[in-house]
């Protein structure tokens, strides 16, 4: 006990700002004599007796709270940091204290290194009596704090500051003093940054153990620099949010898990969680009693400790429905929003999702779209920037160079993709480059690339506009538009330019594109906007359609005298009449959309299902 240590943790909680009591003025009742006391953290020392000599008068200085002088003191939670956990244990919380100018330094979600004295403080049985318990209670008195992980990228000032001017300012010094670059690294960086293969070296250095998967490399390290966030002040202050949200999905044993954990290592503020083992408290906020106060208080779930860092989601397809609608809100608007035992506040969750999702039944089936195959509601998908299909399938020559790749890291411990380690960047340097550029770069969109934005989103728009179909097809939407701003303004972070150009667009246009071709292509091989907003395409819309008036047709035979039909019967004579097989569960489909809607009587169960055509009594 009162030793000086140095302790590592992630800050799960910091309480309000409290005084506390430095100096005690102390009032004799008798002769009204004054004394200043000082005290020792926390203790007063009262004194038994009046200090003037001709009064000595027994317990009769009695303090007065309006003379003392207090320092502003903060109360945090400390919890291990989970990679510092030591296995089959849970991680372990202290409690510690801060003043005066360490308070507010950090909050919920910042992993700090602190130093100060381990102390005890007894536990008093009943506050009204002396007697206290056997067993006292530790705190750490911090002298120190820091804030500084050499492997993590610092976060974005315009994210935690975009409130106005004044905040911004405060967020960008307090953000400076967590990775301080010196000039010789800045000028390292803008060297690096000069290259002209630079898009290139950085995605070859995010991730270097995972085998090719460029496009998605580089979508991720446009996420990791992020757009601009951007709040106008004439509309009603709307905020525009410059955080890039993806989602990969397809086959298992692809290297996804991988890519969400190198990711979470690298982002600021990261928490690594999984869709089984998340609820929705545990991603937005939970009300619990504050063991010191015994007030009921809001602890931060996932997504408000990652105010302002990466959120790396693992198995989003098993989630709960419950806890997947808590997401809407955070990506969108990022916001949580919380009224739940009296407490009625919303909280910041400024933060980037990287999901993963695995299809239903663990491989992909390409007869089938993208919301069919991973069980996500089209609202949720519609809110990622870039969802990217990851497929394993078999190719002699890939799967060679695969092979040789993931030899090369158990014999080498270099990747086989890279010809030299000058090929590729330190990941201290790759972090300390994405920092100076989230910090520094607040790019503006040039007029030549709002031109070549505006052409993108109406030439994407215009490939649905097809007359030989009876239906158009919806190709692009205003969240692509958005999501390619935002991609641009990352693509010119990522060069240090504080201008966006032309380049900019066309590359964040192209990456959009591949993400489309492969994630919302409907059975024809077209892109279709719809099967992720809406779930189905625009062809499946068309051929349910025709399904349901042939059904009608057939039905009005069938029933003519107002006979009842089986529904086997249905099904047999649809079928033998039908150029193309008719699927059962489409078949099916239809058949409860008919009933819904008052068309048709169905009774009974079984095979003794049958059906009869309803017709409207005028």
């Amino acid at each position: 006990m009162d030793r000086l240590v140095c302790v590592k943790g992630l800050v799960i909680r910091a309480t309000p700002v409290i005084p506390d009591m430095k100096d005690a003025f102390f009032r004799c009742n008798v002769c009204n004599h004054s004394v200043n006391v000082g005290l020792d953290r926390g203790k007063i020392r009262e004194p038994t007796e009046c200090p003037r000599p001709i009064c000595n008068s027994k317990n009769s200085m009695q303090i007065v709270h309006n003379r003392c002088s207090f320092e502003d003191k903060q109360v945090i939670k400390l919890q291990e940091t989970p990679d510092a956990v030591p296995p089959g244990q849970t991680p372990h919380a202290v409690s510690v204290c801060v003043y005066n100018e360490l308070v507010d330094f950090c909050k919920a979600g910042d992993r700090v290194e602190l130093t100060g004295i381990f102390r005890v403080s007894p536990v008093r049985v009943n506050p009204r009596q002396r007697a206290i318990k056997s067993v006292y209670k530790t705190y750490v008195d911090v002298l120190h704090i820091q804030k500084v992980d050499k492997k993590r990228m610092g976060a974005d000032p315009t994210t935690l500051g975009v409130e106005g001017e004044e905040e911004a300012d405060d967020g960008g010094n307090e953000l400076e003093q967590t990775r301080v670059i010196t000039p010789e690294e800045e000028a390292k960086i803008r060297e690096t940054a000069a290259r002209e293969d630079i898009y290139e070296l950085l995605a070859r250095s995010l991730a270097p153990s995972i085998y090719e998967m460029d496009d998605v490399k580089k979508g991720i390290l446009l996420q990791l620099f992020g757009g601009t966030n951007k709040t106008f002040q004439k509309g009603g202050r709307p905020k525009y949010r410059g955080d890039i949200n993806v989602l990969l999905c397809g086959d298992p044993s692809t290297s996804k898990s991988q890519m969400l954990s190198y990711i979470h290592q690298i982002a600021p503020r990261g928490i690594y969680t999984s869709g089984k083992g998340s609820s929705a408290v545990g991603l937005t906020a939970y009300v619990t009693r504050d063991p010191e106060t015994k007030q009921l208080v809001l602890e931060s779930g996932a997504l408000v400790l990652s105010d302002g860092g990466v959120c790396c989601i693992d198995e989003f397809d098993k989630m709960s429905d419950a806890t997947r609608s808590v997401l809407h809100e955070v990506m969108e608007q990022q916001t949580v929003s919380i009224a739940k035992a009296g407490i009625i506040t919303t909280l910041n969750a400024r933060t980037s999702i990287l999901a993963s999702a695995n299809p239903i039944g663990s491989r992909y089936n390409p007869d089938l779209s993208v919301p069919q195959n991973i069980d996500l509601p089209p609202t949720l998908l519609s809110r990622f920037d870039l969802v990217y299909l990851i497929l394993d399938r078999v190719d002699e020559k890939t799967d060679k160079r695969l092979a040789k790749h993931i030899l090369s890291l158990y014999l080498e411990d270099k990747p086989h993709s890279a010809a030299s380690s000058s090929d590729m960047l330190p990941v201290e340097f790759l972090t300390s480059y994405i920092s100076y550029a989230r910090a520094k770069i607040q790019p503006t969109i040039s007029r030549e690339a709002g031109e070549e934005l505006v052409s993108a989103y109406v030439a994407m728009r215009a490939l649905g506009q097809d007359v030989r179909a009876a239906e158009k097809r919806i190709t692009a939407t205003t969240r692509q538009l958005e999501s390619m701003i935002r991609l641009s303004e990352a693509h010119a972070k990522m060069r240090l330019s504080d201008t966006v150009t032309r380049d900019d667009v066309r590359e964040a246009n192209r990456l959009i594109q591949s993400a489309l071709k492969t994630a919302a292509t409907d059975a024809q091989g077209r892109i279709d906007m719809s099967l992720l907003t809406e779930g189905t395409s625009a062809a499946d819309r068309k051929r349910r359609g025709d399904l349901r008036d042939a059904l009608l047709k057939l039905l009005d035979e069938m029933t003519a005298g107002g006979n009842s039909v089986r529904w086997s019967d249905v099904s047999k004579r649809l079928g033998d009449g039908a150029s193309i097989p008719v699927d059962t569960s489409e078949f099916n489909h239809v058949m409860r959309g008919l009933e819904t809607e008052g068309l048709i009587s169905v009774s009974g169960e079984g095979a003794r299902k049958t059906v009869r055509r309803v017709t409207a009594v005028v």
